[in-house]
Parts: C-alpha cells; sequence; structure tokens
C-alpha cells in the first residue's frame, strides 16, 4: 500500500475514539495487528495492538507508544497505522495486562 498519499492525522485527533480498531502496519507492509485500545491521548499515550491470532483469537496484546506509530487516513477516511516494528518484534514483547 503507498501510503505517501495518505493524510496524517494531526495530535488533536489521536484520541481513543479515533484509533481503536485502526489495522497497524508493519516495516514490511504487511499487516501486524489491529488497535484494542487507548491509554491516554495524544503523542505520549499509549496504543494496545492485538499481534497475531486469528479473527482476533488468540491475539496477543502488547503496549507499543503512539509515537511509534504513524496514524493516517487513506482515501476512504479509514484511520490506519504504520509503523517500523515487525511482527515478530512485537509478538516478541511483554504481554499487556489489562
Amino acid at each position: 500500500m503507498d501510503h505517501s498519499k495518505h493524510v496524517r492525522l494531526t495530535e488533536t485527533e489521536l484520541t481513543p475514539a479515533v484509533l481503536e480498531g485502526a489495522t497497524v502496519y508493519g516495516a514490511d507492509d504487511h499487516k501486524v495487528g489491529k488497535v484494542d485500545h487507548v491509554h491516554g491521548s495524544g503523542f505520549g499515550s499509549k496504543a494496545i495492538i492485538d499481534v497475531g491470532g486469528f479473527l482476533g483469537i488468540g491475539a496477543k496484546p502488547v503496549a507499543v507508544p503512539l509515537s511509534d506509530l504513524d496514524f493516517m487516513r487513506d482515501e476512504s477516511g479509514d484511520v490506519h497505522a504504520v509503523t517500523s516494528w515487525t511482527k515478530d518484534q512485537l509478538k516478541d514483547m511483554p504481554e499487556h495486562k489489562h
């Protein structure tokens, strides 16, 4: 996917209502997970990403600083994120406990 034409979200848009459910693409541009929920708002908060699993079953939640994610809207207005993390790197992170 060519993310260069996608519109980056502003800091005021980095809220749970906007980010939850966003697909996250990794360093190789493959889908690595989905934002389950967000702790805080703005650049200082953390996104809890469900990594792995199948259809949401068996996914591992990991906490990633929002500063490690580049959130944007595609041509359809759907929010997604790009990160330099790979799926394996995210899977190796400690599990986020609710």
